[in-house]
């Protein structure tokens, strides 16, 4: 039960930050794109710019923040370049990784260009 409950309030993190990207006058490419190297959360696209989207969700931003490790950066760089791929201008796509935190109140903290390649 507990996977299916981790499941359900990932998706709601995503559900809840997708909304607030539309908001501001993004357009969803890709929700859960997965590649060999792992999944990508939202794929974003603004004015020719795409943004990677990584959710996390906790108790608390901070909490949140804490629970993206190395590991994940790395395999999020590998899929984004993966993703890549499939635009017409390939690893010349402008580009940028966010990362939206979501507390247990569902309000978002988003880092605009948290990971660097």
């Amino acid at each position: 039960m507990t996977g299916l409950r981790a499941y359900q309030s990932g998706k709601a993190a995503e559900d809840i930050v997708l909304r607030a990207y539309i908001a501001h006058g993004h357009r969803l490419v890709a929700r859960r794109w997965r590649g060999p190297a792992g999944e990508i959360d939202l794929v974003l696209d603004r004015d020719g710019e795409v943004v990677f989207v990584e959710v996390k969700s906790s108790r608390s931003h901070d909490q949140a923040a804490q629970s993206l490790t190395k590991r994940q950066i790395r395999r999020l760089l590998q899929s984004a370049e993966h993703c890549l791929g499939t635009f017409p201008k390939g690893a010349m796509t402008p580009m940028r990784f966010d990362v939206a935190l979501v507390d247990g109140q569902g309000k978002i903290a988003v880092i605009p260009n948290a990971l660097v390649a």
